[in-house]
């Protein structure tokens, strides 16, 4: 077996990229802290070709050299806002018609094992920071929240980590 070489990957040209149909999701970081958390999320975003990355609060925007580090150029390809306020983040999405998901360990929350995405629907994914999960704030107007099942010892995933469990998961029941 051969690895293939970057040339032999046929990815789109940002330009493509910015063209081709996406995922109907909406990332949100609702005051993540770590601009390598910031970087890595736009790089996931551009893996699964989602719409578009909120930035919300104290998250760190590009341009920057640290979130530059882990994006390796996704800046470039993903479409994103930044609001310094989460509320209007919420507010935006909900007037265009999306479905605002929490993902996030809370009472009534559905596993993300028995959450069935519906084809004609549009989403917004939120995720919190790294301390202390989705603020308060968004937790009062979401329509639902997404709990990805766990089985260590530890209390929560990484939210880079938790992002790629999350939208591969979407990515793979919108495209059956």
């Amino acid at each position: 077996m051969r690895k293939l070489k970057l040339d032999e990957l046929n990815r789109p040209s940002v330009e493509e990229f910015k063209n081709q149909d996406k995922l109907p999701i909406v990332v949100v970081l609702d005051n993540v802290r770590s601009l390598h958390n910031v970087g890595s999320a736009f790089r996931t975003a551009d893996g699964f070709a989602v719409d578009a990355l909120y930035l919300c609060g104290i998250t760190a925007q590009p341009p920057h050299r640290e979130i530059e580090k882990t994006a390796l150029g996704a800046t470039q390809s993903i479409d994103w806002q930044y609001f310094a306020n989460v509320a209007d983040a919420v507010a935006d999405l909900k007037e265009n018609g999306y479905q605002i998901i929490a993902i996030e360990q809370a009472e009534n929350s559905i596993s993300l094992l028995d959450f069935e995405p519906k084809k004609d629907q549009k989403f917004a994914l939120f995720f919190g920071n790294e301390v202390n999960g989705v603020s308060e704030e968004v937790m009062k107007q979401i329509d639902t929240c997404i709990e990805i099942p766990q089985f260590g010892t530890k209390h929560s995933f990484n939210i880079v980590i938790s992002t790629g469990i999350v939208l591969w998961d979407f990515f793979s029941k919108l495209n059956k």
